[in-house]
């Protein structure tokens, strides 16, 4: 067998996202000698074809992205991924008008690339697409992963489900990060029928662990002291209910002069989201941190955490937050698979704000502590969960994921 063997991931791009973060978790525990992992991007940049990303420093990407006055502009994880040895490809984004100058752009693609042993698609809303087309390019074992248990209102939304209709017989594998990821992507039937296998989305454990001196550090750096921090992780977008988030710190604050929020993330909605700041009088308690490569350190900041998000697959964040020993309080719309500790609590975003202000205010003097057995206990922690994908990525055997 030829080595390393080639694994290719299928993702919408390599920002910091969850699903993304959680590859690169999985990607820097492997053996790269043995094993090497690439990406099959989208981008508006690519309008018909597709494209490979060079490696070319600070403006990776740039120069050979360009298509009809367009550029794909370098992610988060651009830099990375190469510095490890892995490839990075650009599909054109997928708009359903396009359907057809997509689906040849994916057929191009792989009579290019014949030397994957694995193609694992976490974009599940055209997996149905170019799954098939890999297998037929002689690409040995496909994957659909579904990520996430939801999709956006609107025409978008529908869509996402009508292309993902019959996606468990289109793959040799299905994986899923949770029972509910897993039913929303490919059906009551295919779970019932055990046609899809749930692997937990793992972190690194360690670097999370809660540290009191590393609090401590990281408060000073924030100049924190006795502040009630509270904090979020994600990005700008609808699923997130950032406009909720902000309504109950606000009720916090009335209770809590001496409330800050951390908000870690960027996207498309944070402008929007400046602004209710603002309206709200909260905007001097709120920080925007941006994206960063350090989330750690924040959460060691922290002294509680919220997830009020309208749909989650299996959110790594939260996973981050307990491994951190911070409380959590969460929409009870995101599944009981992620309380790995008894520090989650799960709340409806249908109750007022008023509501999820009150919970926080009553849990929020705490002890925190070193939850990471617990976190490996409960099959979180990435290194052991890489030595189970090595087996699969080598031989085709998931059972030991």
């Amino acid at each position: 067998m030829e080595k390393p063997i080639r694994v290719l991931h299928v993702l919408g791009g390599v920002g910091l996202g969850g699903a993304e973060s959680r590859i690169m978790d999985l990607y820097r525990q492997m053996d790269r000698e043995e094993i090497q992992f690439d990406f099959l991007v989208h981008s508006a940049a690519v309008k018909k074809g597709f494209q490979k990303v060079r490696q070319t420093g600070s403006d990776t990407g740039e120069r050979n992205n360009k298509s009809d006055g367009c550029v794909r502009k370098p992610e988060f994880y651009d830099e990375e991924i190469q510095a490890m040895g892995g490839h990075i490809y650009v599909l054109p984004k997928f708009k359903v008008y396009n359907y057809f100058t997509y689906q040849k752009a994916v057929k191009a693609f792989f009579a290019a690339h014949r030397n994957f042993r694995v193609v694992q698609g976490h974009m599940t809303s055209t997996a149905g697409i170019y799954l098939p087309i890999a297998k037929r390019a002689g690409v040995p074992v496909s994957v659909a992963h579904a990520r996430n248990a939801g999709v956006v209102k609107g025409l978008k939304g529908l869509a996402t489900r009508f292309f993902r209709r019959g996606l468990a017989k289109k793959a040799d594998f299905c994986f899923a990060c949770s029972q509910l990821a897993g039913q929303d992507v490919f059906g009551e039937a295919a779970m019932k029928e055990g046609q899809v296998k749930v692997i937990y989305n793992a972190i690194d454990v360690g670097r999370f662990t809660y540290d009191e001196k590393a609090r401590q550090e990281a408060r000073a750096q924030l100049r924190l002291s006795g502040e009630l921090v509270l904090g979020h992780v994600g990005r700008f977008q609808y699923q997130k209910n950032h406009p909720y988030l902000l309504e109950v710190f606000a009720a916090v604050c009335e209770k809590r002069k001496d409330a800050v929020l951390l908000l870690l993330g960027d996207g498309e909605d944070r402008p929007a989201m400046e602004e209710k700041c603002r309206r709200l009088g909260i905007d001097g308690s709120v920080r925007f941190m941006g994206n960063r490569k350090d989330a750690e350190r924040f959460y060691q900041a922290m002294d509680y955490f919220l997830l009020p998000s309208f749909f989650e697959g299996l959110p790594g964040v939260l996973v981050e937050a307990q491994a951190a020993g911070l409380r959590c309080l969460v929409s009870d719309t995101v599944t009981g698979e992620a309380k790995a500790t008894d520090l989650v609590t799960y709340l409806s975003i249908e109750e007022p704000p008023a509501r999820w202000a009150k919970e926080i205010l009553k849990q929020v003097d705490y002890a925190r502590r070193d939850t990471s057995q617990e976190l490996r206990e409960a099959g979180f922690d990435v290194r052991t969960q890489a030595q189970g994908y090595r087996q699969f990525y080598l031989t085709g055997d998931s059972s030991q994921i």
